[in-house]
């Protein structure tokens, strides 16, 4: 046992250790910031599941995060909900250490809502060390409550300089995604974000052709503006690693105006993280046209009742070394269990014959409030059980951020990485 703690912990430090050309991003997506803000038990779950997402950006020493939509639950979130989003902000994502990647791109174009036109972290007013680009979701889209300023709330942490808020698209007839190009050592990255839109409205534009992805020629040329229908390249050997952020349904029996195919994708993608959907399929999937790969975080909060939500919630770790990729599942153990079951009460259905109840029993409502009661309780205990494993690992893991930090303490190297969850004591907690 205490060999495969050493090995463990080696394995550890070694995922911690980066070289100079490994570009490592946070992911994560529908983190619906404020949901049931009001719910005295519930109310503080979707602030305590981000502040673990941050917290382990910060653990594991990524360069930046990325939102794939639906920071926040409400286009109008409270101020209680800005307040504690930026409080949680200010705590992992403020500091004076320099952030390693480098902007190549025009940044105007890339962070038009920006004050400066620029990334956070280049303005010298602020200490920003762990950079966050978002994208918007439909729960937070700046058209969803109409008006003529079409504010998102993402608009006010980006004027405040918490998150570099892009892949917003203002034209009404046509979509032109230009990327962020990110640059660490010899790794360059072209991070393409398309914020949520009408379903049915973005299927008629792609259908339409009037959806165009700008593309750079190479590592030291500015972009082209080629359609991805084009030569890729004009027959260049391909420099970048391309991800693209989208926040939309998928193809999943919704009707084939009302999602996003994978075959509008342009096929020389190498990465797509899809948010929205709720249901976690972090290890990535090969496309049904088989040349990118398809990341689903979920979310990290349960806001409906649905199987999908039950599934564990994770957050991915990706690492990029040229145009390699590599993206390790962490599980979230701040989120509240959740359990779900299918009962069928009819002659032939149930799983049991004892479970069948006589219609024509007089007793047939007392015998169905009877069943159902000792159903859900049975649902209660599972959730129960899978509550104190979630709480069981959040400790685990607490236990190792504090025993790599008496580690560099005994070898006198700098320590200011993370307490109990991160810089210190957690702010938020699930009740139980």
């Amino acid at each position: 046992d205490d060999d495969q703690e050493e090995e463990e912990e080696e394995d550890d430090d070694e995922d911690d250790e980066l070289d100079e050309d490994t570009l490592r991003v946070l992911i994560s997506t529908d983190n619906h910031l404020g949901y049931a803000e009001r719910d005295p038990i519930r109310g503080l779950d979707s602030f305590a599941a981000f502040e673990e997402v941050l917290a382990l950006a910060k653990r594991h020493k990524c360069d930046m995060v990325l939102f794939a939509g639906d920071l926040f639950h409400e286009n109008k979130p409270s101020r209680r909900t800005l307040h504690k989003t930026m409080t949680i902000i200010r705590k992992y994502c403020m500091g004076s250490n320099p952030v390693q990647i480098q902007i190549v791109s025009n940044q105007e174009q890339n962070f038009k809502r920006s004050l400066h036109g620029r990334v956070n972290y280049e303005d010298e007013f602020y200490s920003v060390d762990l950079p966050i680009f978002a994208i918007h979701g439909n729960h937070d889209d700046p058209t969803r409550d109409g008006g003529t300023e079409m504010l998102a709330a993402l608009d006010l942490l980006s004027i405040s300089n918490f998150v570099n808020y892009f892949g917003r698209q203002d034209e009404v007839d046509k979509v032109e995604v230009s990327p962020i190009l990110l640059r660490k050592g010899s790794t360059n990255v072209a991070l393409y974000g398309m914020g949520s839109m009408r379903d049915e409205r973005l299927n008629r534009m792609w259908q339409g052709k009037k959806v165009r992805f700008l593309r750079p020629e190479n590592v030291n040329s500015p972009l082209d503006g080629t359609n991805d229908e084009d030569e890729a390249n004009n027959g260049q050997e391909n420099t970048w690693f391309n991800i693209f952020a989208l926040h939309q349904n998928r193809d999943t029996g919704r009707g084939a105006k009302n999602c996003v195919h994978e075959s509008m994708i342009p096929e020389w993608m190498d990465l797509v993280v899809w948010g929205h959907e709720h249901e976690c399929r972090i290890v990535p999937d090969e496309s049904l046209v088989g040349t990118f790969r398809i990341t689903q975080p979920g979310s990290s909060v349960a806001t409906s009742l649905v199987q999908g939500e039950a599934v564990r919630k994770h957050i991915g770790l990706l690492d990029i070394r040229g145009c390699q990729f590599r993206l390790k599942p962490i599980p979230l153990s701040m989120v509240r269990a959740f359990a779900t079951g299918e009962v069928s009460l009819g002659r032939g259905n149930a799983m049991n014959a004892e479970d069948e109840l006589d219609p024509d029993d007089p007793k047939v409502e007392e015998n169905m409030m009877e069943y159902l009661s000792a159903h859900v309780s049975r649902l209660i205990d599972d959730a129960r059980e899978q509550g104190k494993n979630l709480r069981e690992d959040a400790l685990v893991e607490a236990n190792k951020a504090l025993q790599r930090k008496r580690h560099r303490r005994n070898h006198n190297e700098d320590d200011e990485e993370m307490g109990e969850m991160g810089l210190g004591k957690p702010m938020f907690t699930i009740k139980c």
